[in-house]
């Protein structure tokens, strides 16, 4: 028999329709008849009881906000019947509440590439990046000719990531800026790495080779263009160079404890909290419980949802660190005159999700039960196994980038409503409904939808830790496939 509704915990005073539900539609709970007032499409929710104005909607056992109005039992719940609880800053207090995982050491392995360094990637790429946007024009001739000359042979990819700073930025967006094209420099997806300088920007090639310390210059090489007699030529022998080592590396087996997994979501709907983000979770879970990270950012998807997090904080001193991470991204909306709870986006709200509360505790399933274990600042790079938080912004490429720069192999992207995009690592797109991987095969790298039909979580998850096994191997997701690879970095301040 077809399943129509889901009510998520016994808690909840709304239940979620499976599938478009009509007006005058009779669904039995627990022994009681509901009758709905009005056409519920799938992924949007309805009222179990009468709810009074100013009362809590409860949806995942928490509150997601308060009615606006009188509610009555099958009447649809959105935006327009529900508002945030949600202010400004606040003062929170730890309540550990450790979670144990009982989830076995499988010894898995996968087939990556060991660098020089002792780090492991699951790419070997050559990229040609800008120190600065004014040379954008060139990296992408560079990468052109090398792809002509080589045919891409021997190499995952041959990629330049354009970008538009560089120069004419102060303070901690310059440094984030550095920050990001020297983790780029550092990640081990790339087999071989070109900056290309113009020669009178902020961002400056003696400088920047300082940032990056001690480094492979075999593989990492610089031009200045206004320096060089002929850009294009003087390029091209660099780059010849760093081809004639990387296209020898082979792949060979590696600890599935060495990967490195980045949790993001976008376009979310309704059936985000109950299929994709819960399936991240339980993944994020074992591939922790391997001795690998998983990496949750999106702060302000985290609004609503925190006091989860912070509960589960290894120690005291990380708690605190998450109560910075929240207060002061929620600091950042205000020193900018903006309100901290405006989202969801509209797309979030025609799949189902009425309030920043409901996105958050459907966004933070992702990372599953495991204690959180460092918290990181935009720019920094991964230093502790386990699950980390990162401070970023929900925007998607801009978030996606930040996952890739913190040292992440691969991004997990959760949508329901579906998108294209890929960053410089590998962004594998899981849809939280099956009308969506029908729909969009060239977008869509792996379907969740099939936990609210035929399919158990476990075995869910064991399909997509099969599945993920062979992406780090070197099989490519859509956005590799389609050639959609871009970088974003984080702006906040003056453009001089």
């Amino acid at each position: 028999m077809e399943i129509k509704f889901l009510k998520i915990n016994p808690a909840d005073n709304v239940a979620v329709a499976l599938t478009d539900l009509h007006a005058d539609e009779q669904l039995e709970l627990d022994g009681k008849m509901i009758v709905l007032t009005s056409k519920i499409p799938a992924g949007h929710k309805f009222a179990l009881t009468n709810i009074p104005e100013k009362t809590h909607i409860i949806k995942y056992g928490y509150p997601i906000g308060n009615a606006r109005q009188d509610i009555s039992q099958g009447d649809w719940v959105n935006e327009k019947t529900i508002r945030t609880n949600l202010s400004g800053l606040l003062d929170y207090s730890y309540h550990p509440q450790p979670v144990a995982l009982n989830i076995p050491d499988r010894r898995l392995t996968f087939r990556g590439f060991r660098r020089t360094d002792g780090q492991a990637g699951i790419r070997n790429e050559i990229w040609i990046i800008p120190t600065v946007g004014c040379v954008n024009g060139t990296v992408n001739k560079l990468a052109e000719t090398l792809c002509h000359e080589t045919q891409g042979k021997n190499v995952d990819a041959i990629v330049a990531y354009t970008h538009n700073y560089g120069c004419s930025q102060l303070g901690d967006d310059h440094e984030n800026t550095r920050k990001f094209l020297r983790n780029m420099a550092q990640h081990p997806n790339a087999g071989g790495v070109l900056f290309v300088g113009l020669g009178c920007e902020n961002n400056q090639v003696s400088a920047f080779r300082e940032l990056l310390g001690e480094y492979d210059d075999t593989r990492i090489k610089f031009i200045e263009t206004q320096q060089a007699g002929d850009e294009h030529e003087e390029g091209m022998r660099l780059l010849r160079e760093i081809y004639a080592i990387a296209s020898k590396d082979v792949r060979e087996d590696i600890p599935v404890s060495e990967l490195k997994i980045g949790l993001k979501c976008g376009g979310s709907d309704g059936f985000s909290g109950i299929t994709a983000n819960p399936l991240l979770g339980v993944f994020s879970d074992f591939i922790i419980a391997q001795g690998g990270s998983a990496v949750l950012t999106e702060v302000p998807e985290m609004f609503g949802a925190e006091t989860i997090l912070m509960n589960r904080c290894e120690n005291a001193a990380i708690f605190d660190k998450t109560v910075r991470l929240i207060n002061d991204f929620k600091g950042y909306f205000m020193r900018n005159e903006q309100p901290v709870y405006e989202n969801p986006s509209p797309g979030n709200k025609a799949g189902g999700i009425s309030t920043l509360e409901e996105k958050s505790l459907g966004c933070t399933q992702k990372c599953g039960q495991s204690p959180v274990r460092d918290v990181l600042q935009y720019g920094d790079r991964l230093q502790t196994k386990g699950l980390n938080l990162l401070s970023a912004p929900g925007n998607d490429l801009v978030a996606a980038s930040a996952l890739a720069s913190a040292g992440c192999h691969l991004t997990l992207f959760t949508t329901g409503r579906g998108t294209p995009f890929g960053t410089f690592v590998p962004t594998l797109k899981v849809s939280t409904n099956s009308s969506l991987w029908q729909r969009k095969p060239k977008w869509i790298d792996f379907n969740a939808g099939t936990i609210v039909e035929n399919e158990s979580l476990t075995d869910a998850n064991e399909r997509f830790i099969n599945y993920v096994i062979r992406v780090a191997s070197g099989e490519p997701v859509n956005n590799e496939k389609n050639g959609f690879r871009e970088i974003a970095i984080f702006k906040t301040g003056v453009t001089l």
